[in-house]
């Protein structure tokens, strides 16, 4: 038989229709995760912007009046996008968001101490672990979900973590887990994950430079900096970055600081997503999960803190019997091409369906990869369609 032009077109018609029939595995195009976190950022300035009632409680505000000119205004809606422009601009009409309590969104965690370490292993495994108790230097029990990508073919060596806080090596376990943590401390962890080259000795340059206000906490710009230079140099399937900066001002009682640390975080995620956007690889093919590890206190005196009843228990603070208000509720923002459009998603939701929320972006199926993690958050997630099966 002659086979011409046409012969061809009909045979690869063919062989297309046959792999697209149901029961059989579509090609589906390789995506990427960039998870982030805001640590301690309320959910009421990330829907409602700054509260006025703080912006002018002297003990919490120096400059009230350049913080109301920056960002206050009386229409909600308006208040909140000259706090997180990025957010209100791009995550809400491209995006998803959750954990508008005055809207009927609710999220909070599961695990019973509402700070940073038990909220971290919660958002990397999927269940809270009652015995994750501290914030000390422990190296955590728990396999995370970035564990389980950088044991897969596919994603070995390409799951890399940035953070501004020196805890998260025990977090993610790099002793068991091998995977690269950048904390700033010592700079070795840092130049074993990034690049070498004239921005990386800027880089180095200026940590060295820039002063440290906390022990254990270094500036957001910095692992920004070396976050945006690996992206850039080498490339990884999965990158996990963590601020810090926001929960530290907040501890400290300064309300002014904490907003302007928030605002500063909104456009390091603008740039990162403009630059994901630009980038071949990254364009189209990339989802970009937003979050916090745990919220704050709900009034004028229990936001700088936060705590559950099992904290305050064990410290003896009478006065917070069911722990710190209001800061177990936290909040999560998406976008990407296997996220929902639709802005606000009504409902309750866990930080435990964080972990398979990230693999099912990934075109993972989590049940199998993390049978004993919560489930995803389906109604964040675009369907595929009914003939296309995720990749395990």
């Amino acid at each position: 038989m002659k086979f011409d032009d046409q012969n061809i077109r009909s045979v690869i018609l063919l062989l297309l229709a046959l792999l697209w029939l149901p029961g059989h595995a579509a090609p589906a195009q390789e995506t990427n995760l960039v998870l982030v976190t805001l640590d301690g950022v309320r959910w009421q300035e990330i829907f409602g912007g700054v509260d006025l009632n703080l912006i002018e409680d002297e003990r919490y505000s120096r400059g009230p009046d350049s913080l109301k000119k920056a960002y206050w205004d009386e229409l909600r809606s308006v208040r909140r996008k000259r706090l997180f422009p990025f957010l209100w601009s791009v995550i809400a009409a491209e995006g998803a968001l959750v954990g508008d309590r005055e809207r009927g969104s609710d999220m909070e965690v599961s695990n019973p101490w509402w700070f940073s370490y038990p909220g971290y292993n919660e958002i990397l495994t999927g269940r809270a672990d009652p015995a994750i108790d501290s914030n000390d230097k422990n190296w955590n029990p728990n396999v995370t979900f970035l564990e389980i990508l950088n044991n897969r073919e596919e994603f070995k060596n390409r799951v890399l973590v940035f953070s501004s806080w020196e805890v998260f090596p025990y977090i993610i376990n790099t002793r068991r887990s091998r995977i690269p943590v950048d904390t700033g401390i010592g700079r070795s962890s840092s130049q074993s994950v990034a690049a070498t080259g004239e921005r990386i000795g800027w880089l180095d340059k200026v940590a060295a430079q820039a002063p440290r206000l906390w022990p254990a906490v270094r500036l957001d710009f910095l692992t920004h900096g070396y976050a945006m230079q690996a992206l850039n140099s080498q490339h990884p399937r999965v990158i996990f970055i963590a601020y810090g900066e926001t929960d530290d001002f907040a501890h400290d009682e300064s309300y002014d600081r904490y907003i302007d640390a928030a605002h500063r975080t909104d456009q390091m995620l603008s740039e990162l997503w403009s630059w994901l956007q630009s980038d071949s690889f990254y364009r189209d093919r990339t989802n970009l999960v937003i979050t916090t590890d745990h919220g704050r206190g709900a009034s004028a005196d229990g936001w700088p803190h936060h705590a559950g009843a099992a904290a305050t228990a064990r410290l003896k603070i009478k006065q917070a019997a069911d722990g710190v208000v209001g800061s177990n509720q936290i909040w999560l923002a998406a976008i990407g091409p296997q996220i929902c459009s639709t802005g606000l998603i009504k409902g309750e939701w866990k930080q435990s369906q964080i972990a398979a929320t990230a693999l099912a972006t990934l075109q993972l199926d989590p049940d199998k990869l993390m049978p004993e993690a919560d489930k995803a958050m389906q109604l964040l997630l675009r369907a595929p369609p009914a003939e296309v099966e995720l990749v395990d």
